[in-house]
């Protein structure tokens, strides 16, 4: 079976250690047919939907999570969406890139904000850190170690062709008796890992490679893909909130009004027609209230 855009977990037996790999191919090319993004920014937008994923698995998240990157550097803004832990969107904003450069200085004085968003009747939770770090991995370790989750390490890695990662969480003890050594020993197992083999290796080939020595137990492979959740609807809906006096000039000025999603380029166009429909809903038909 292939693993391509796929979520593969695991854990390690008698030792409360769990991990997972991803590897993201269509849903990644997706993203890249849709923007030409230059090497720099493509490759830590591909990390960023890893990580995203990898995050939003260990959370057993149903809802949206974000990941957003705010800069002041030529990085200005990175988000990716992933929504009931499989399905992705991303984008990523910049100026006046140089031709080489690491997370901070590509980012500079920047903030990394993770939200979570239950579907269920649950609160919002946001919270945001100094941008930290080389590389988004060491950045993202970062903003768990403040955020008092338990202890959790995570590799990314992305090119033109293929996004990727692992990560791992040590469990709180489950009482049984535990090899005090194991967290130690499977990071430093797992630190031997390179860029190509999270790219190129199949997973369970890359668990086999990192991890043989050790009694590791896997799960069926989670499916994951690109979707957007761009709508005509929606637009509509934020038309409507502009007002339409504010909607009408742009008309006036532009002949139509078009709306592209920065997501996935999907472009939402409206004409004369189409705007008084948009506001004539929200006049409420004067009905009679005799009795006849």
């Amino acid at each position: 079976m292939s693993d391509n855009d796929t979520l593969q977990r695991f854990l390690f037996e008698h030792t409360p250690i769990r991990g997972e790999v991803i590897h993201l191919d269509a849903t990644w090319q997706a993203i890249l047919e849709r923007h030409d993004y230059p090497p720099l920014i493509r490759d830590i937008l591909g990390e960023m939907m890893a990580a995203a994923i990898l995050l939003a698995a260990t959370l057993k998240l149903h809802g949206r999570l974000v990941i957003q990157l705010q800069g002041s550097g030529p990085i200005t803004l990175m988000v990716v969406e992933c929504v009931n832990a499989h399905e992705l969107r991303g984008l990523a904003h910049w100026q006046d890139l140089p031709e080489s450069g690491n997370l901070q200085s590509l980012a500079g004085n920047g903030t990394l904000t993770i939200t979570l968003e239950p579907s269920e009747d649950q609160e919002r939770y946001q919270s945001i850190v100094e941008l930290r770090g080389d590389t988004l991995a060491d950045a993202i370790m970062n903003y768990l170690q403040q955020s008092e989750q338990l202890d959790t390490h995570i590799w990314l890695a992305a090119n033109e062709e293929r996004a990727g990662g692992v990560l791992l969480q040590k469990l709180p003890a489950s009482g049984e008796t535990e090899d005090s050594d194991a967290w130690n020993r499977v990071i430093q197992l797992s630190n031997t890992i390179t860029r190509e083999e999270m790219l190129e290796l199949p997973q369970l080939q890359l668990l086999h490679r990192l991890y043989h020595e050790e009694q590791v137990r896997v799960f069926e492979p989670l499916p994951v893909c690109f979707r957007c959740s761009c709508s005509r609807e929606r637009v509509v809906n934020m038309l409507r909130s502009l007002g339409p006096d504010e909607v009408r000039s742009i008309l006036e000025e532009q002949g139509n009004v078009n709306v592209a999603c920065e997501f996935c380029n999907q472009k939402y166009d409206f004409d004369s027609v189409d705007v008084e429909q948009i506001f004539a809903v929200d006049v409420a038909p004067q009905t009679s209230k005799s009795k006849h």
